[in-house]
């Protein structure tokens, strides 16, 4: 019996590691375009931004996310500290669930990033390309796979300069508030360096750590913390430093998935040439197979 049970292990994680989840060449190929030198750092109402908005747009359409009225972009206004005003837009459509339909979980990425500094172009290919490949490859799982969940898919804009994107959806979401059960949060997914994708939340919302604990696999594994407010103070406290913040503020139950800070963390040089598209498509598995999970549990 218990070699049965151990190979019946081995079956279970090598259909982790090797089954075809999404397009993961087309995730790579994504990567590379929204990260290029291009699209000058995506930063809100730049002619990057406008390009990576479209291209995104065209993702969305390609996987047959629906509408929540006759664009997926929401347009939103917000003052800087010092006092400029700036548009953003973000974003949104859905899929709808099954046997849960009417109860939303909003899967989230950032689009945007901070564009050029001193003549020098930052792309942000693991901030924030990376999330937003991998929603995309995240609504394409669930167009050939159909969620219990109404599925909201939402690329925000305006992250780095403050949440904005995020703040203005939850301040007003396309449905009602009290019906939105979760968010999944995805920024900086691609370097995990040392073979680990970061989940935070569980320690607030420790109900939804078994879900994510079935989805381990042999190439990079999730690790959960930065969300203690004693343990895990300063810095080092995700809690706040992504779009899921606006959702925790809200009182909706979050995870987030990242990776630790590496030396191109908002530097010039992060690049896609300095990404491991197998550790990267690895991560992606995962908080693909994740949401799947969370999907299947939440009430």
């Amino acid at each position: 019996m218990k070699k049965l049970i151990f190979i019946l292990s081995l079956i279970w994680c090598h259909s982790i590691s090797g089954q075809q989840l999404f397009n993961e060449k087309a995730l790579i190929d994504n990567l590379k375009f929204l990260s290029s030198d291009a699209l000058e750092g995506r930063k809100p109402e730049t002619k990057g931004n406008e390009q990576a908005r479209a291209f995104v747009k065209e993702q969305f359409k390609k996987m047959e996310v629906q509408l929540f009225a006759s664009n997926y972009e929401i347009p939103f206004e917000f003052e800087t500290r010092s006092g400029v005003k700036v548009k953003g837009i973000n974003l949104v459509g859905w899929i709808k669930g099954s046997s849960k339909s009417g109860k939303y979980i909003v899967i989230s990425a950032h689009y945007d990033h901070v564009g050029i500094k001193e003549k020098k172009i930052y792309n942000g290919a693991d901030d924030n390309a990376s999330g937003t490949c991998a929603l995309i490859a995240i609504a394409e799982y669930f167009k050939k796979n159909k969620p219990e969940h109404d599925i909201i898919i939402a690329a925000f804009d305006a992250e780095e300069m403050g949440l904005q994107g995020a703040k203005a959806f939850v301040k007003n979401p396309p449905v009602a508030i009290e019906k939105i059960i979760a968010n999944i949060n995805m920024d900086m997914v691609a370097r995990a360096d040392a073979k680990e994708l970061i989940a935070c939340g569980t320690f607030f919302y420790p109900q939804l750590k078994p879900m994510i604990e079935k989805v381990n696999q042999n190439e990079v594994k999730i690790v959960f913390g930065h969300d203690d407010p004693e343990k895990d103070k300063g810095s080092e406290n995700w809690t706040f430093s992504s779009d899921h913040g606006p959702f925790h503020s809200a009182k909706i139950p979050f995870i987030y998935f990242g990776v630790a800070d590496h030396k191109d963390y908002h530097q010039p040089t992060d690049d896609f040439e300095n990404v491991d598209p197998e550790i990267y498509k690895s991560c992606v598995r995962l908080i693909v197979l994740a949401s799947e999970e969370l999907d299947n549990g939440l009430n």
